[in-house]
């Protein structure tokens, strides 16, 4: 399928009623068409994945149309120059999430880009880096504990960053991590117990938030119960 009649698919099931709605969440709505994601999944099945596609839909501009890009994307296509370009553009949260949960954490450059944008001071860079590393905790299977502990020194550092859409991922992330089983669950609570003790406001969000879920009956009665499934 050619680039524009992909675009003229998009358009002809535009949404505009809803970009109020997702101006309150915090999404921009600039060039957006208000397709919801929903939408976007179901319209990714009525094309075939293509890479130069995805490239090309990326390069449109319009939101709607680059989370589909990375629904259509072949992660094993994917280039490191690629997902450089892909991450400079990011200037709405979803769009980095959707990203990095459609595409990002596919490629063989997931966890070198977690360590790298995570030191880079651009907002949605660095919130790219923590989601990126919410989304493997969630979905790398293949994954030991020790390749998520690696990263406690960087939700460490970051921590204390107190831009919304960053915080909020450093947050997610060290959730994510504590709830993937139960020896990650008690190594993000004693993280998160650290992080109070550095007397920053947003690091005590950060802790204090995640403490309250990673703690909770219904995570603890889930990690315990995984722990036993696998045990037997």
């Amino acid at each position: 399928m050619q680039t524009e009649q992909v675009l003229d698919l998009l358009k002809s099931r535009a949404r505009p009623d809803q970009l109020e709605s997702m101006a309150r969440f915090a999404i921009r709505t600039e060039q957006r068409l208000g397709l919801s994601i929903p939408d976007l999944r179901k319209l990714a099945k009525e094309i075939p994945h293509d890479h130069q596609l995805a490239l090309e839909l990326w390069q449109s501009g319009i939101p709607d149309a680059r989370v589909l890009a990375s629904m259509l994307d072949v992660p094993e296509q994917a280039t490191e120059q690629q997902l450089e370009a892909w991450v400079k553009d990011f200037d709405s949260w979803d769009v980095c999430d959707q990203v990095c949960d459609n595409l990002f954490q596919h490629t063989r450059f997931a966890w070198d880009n977690v360590r790298e944008w995570s030191t880079r001071d651009e907002e949605f860079v660095r919130r790219a880096a923590f989601a990126l590393l919410s989304c493997l905790a969630w979905h790398d299977k293949t994954a030991d504990d020790q390749q998520f502990i690696a990263c406690f020194p960087l939700i460490k550092t970051c921590s204390g960053d107190p831009r919304n859409f960053v915080k909020k991922a450093v947050n997610w992330a060290l959730r994510n991590i504590g709830k993937r089983n139960l020896a990650l669950n008690k190594a993000a609570i004693e993280l998160a117990n650290e992080l109070l003790t550095l007397g920053d406001k947003t690091a005590n969000w950060i802790a204090r938030d995640a403490l309250r879920e990673l703690q909770s009956e219904k995570i603890q009665q889930r990690v315990i119960e995984n722990k036993h499934r696998r045990d037997l």
